[in-house]
C-alpha cells in the first residue's frame, strides 16, 4: 500500500516515544520506505537501535551526522515530508473518550509543507480520523500562539486563578466551604457550562434567574477590563516566545515530574479542591 512512499517519524522526549516503534513496525509492513528522527531526550525512553532494526535504516540523532550519501541528511529527508498538523481542541483524555462515545472535538489542520501534492488531502483524512468534529484552518505559528494563549488563560490558568479568588472572597466572609465551593465552581461545571456548551453565553443568561441576569449583564465587562491587561501580557509572552521557552526549559529538567506532582499535590490539598472531592462524591450520580 505503501510501496515507494518515504515516511519520516518524528521522536521527540516523552513517555508516547515507545509507542512509535509499533508503528514503525506497522508501516514498513505496509513496504513504507521509513526514516527515524530523534531527540536525544528520546533516546531516555527507547534506543535508537530499536528503530534501526524495525526500519533498516539508521535512526538520525545529530542533526550534523555526516556519515550518509546526503551532504546535509536531516535537510533532504525534511523536504521530501509533507508536514502537515492535526490539534484537538481539547484534552487526550477528552479525545479519546469522546472517540470511544462516538463523538469528537473540534479540531484545527495546517500545511506547512506539501512535498508530496497530497498533504491535504492526508491531513483531513487524519482529522476525521481522530473523530474531529470540524475542522478549521490555521498555520502553525497561530496555532501555537492561541493554543498556549488559551491554556495559560480562560481554559486552564485564568479560571483557576478566578476560582480561588471568588472562594477566598466567600470564605472570608462566613460562608462555608460546600456554599463556596457550589457557587464557585459546581454549578458552573453542572448546569451553566452545559448550557453555554448547548447553544451559547446568551442561551445559557436566557434560562438563568433574572437576579442572575441582571448581574451577568452589569459585571461581566468590568471583569474584561480588569482582566484584559493581564491578557495582552500574556499574549506579549507567548509571541515573544518566553512562554515556549519556558516550557522547554522546566518540561527538560531530570525532576520535572516531582515538581509537577508537588505543584498538582498543592493545588489539590487546598481548601476549595478538598471541598470539591466531598462535592463531586455526593452528586446525585455517585450515590
Amino acid at each position: 500500500m505503501l510501496k515507494g512512499k518515504t515516511v519520516v517519524l518524528g521522536v521527540t522526549g516523552s513517555i508516547a516515544a515507545y509507542k512509535i516503534a509499533s508503528l514503525a513496525s506497522m508501516l514498513k509492513k505496509l513496504h513504507a520506505e521509513i526514516t527515524v528522527l530523534m531527540t536525544q531526550n528520546a533516546t531516555n525512553f527507547i534506543n535508537p537501535i530499536t528503530f534501526e532494526t524495525l526500519t533498516s535504516q539508521k535512526c538520525i540523532i545529530d542533526t550534523f551526522d555526516r556519515n550518509f550519501d546526503f551532504k546535509v541528511e536531516h535537510v533532504t529527508l525534511a523536504q521530501k515530508a509533507d508536514v502537515i498538523m492535526v490539534a484537538p481542541k481539547g484534552s487526550g483524555t477528552s479525545l479519546r473518550r469522546m472517540f470511544l462515545q462516538g463523538r469528537g472535538l473540534n479540531s484545527s489542520y495546517a500545511i506547512f509543507q506539501d512535498a508530496t501534492g497530497k498533504a491535504w488531502d492526508r491531513v483531513i483524512a487524519l482529522g476525521i480520523g481522530v473523530g474531529s468534529g470540524y475542522l478549521f484552518e490555521t498555520t502553525f505559528k497561530r496555532e501555537v500562539y492561541s493554543d498556549l494563549t488559551g491554556e495559560r488563560g480562560t481554559l486552564m490558568g485564568a479560571i483557576q486563578g478566578i476560582f480561588a479568588a471568588q472562594y477566598e472572597v466567600l470564605r472570608q466572609n462566613g460562608h462555608t466551604p460546600s456554599e463556596a465551593f457550589n457557587e464557585t465552581v459546581e454549578e458552573l461545571s453542572q448546569s451553566l457550562m452545559p448550557l453555554i456548551a448547548e447553544n451559547g453565553m446568551d442561551w445559557m443568561y436566557a434560562n438563568c434567574s433574572t437576579t442572575a441576569q441582571r448581574g451577568a449583564l452589569d459585571w461581566w465587562k468590568k471583569f474584561r477590563d480588569a482582566t484584559m491587561p493581564v491578557f495582552e501580557e500574556l499574549y506579549s509572552e507567548v509571541a515573544c516566545g518566553n512562554e515556549a521557552q519556558r516550557s522547554i526549559d522546566t518540561n527538560s529538567q531530570p525532576d520535572y515530574r516531582q515538581k509537577l506532582e508537588a505543584e498538582l499535590k498543592e493545588m489539590r490539598e487546598t481548601e476549595m479542591w478538598q471541598a470539591g472531592a466531598v462535592v463531586r462524591k455526593l452528586r446525585p450520580e455517585n450515590n
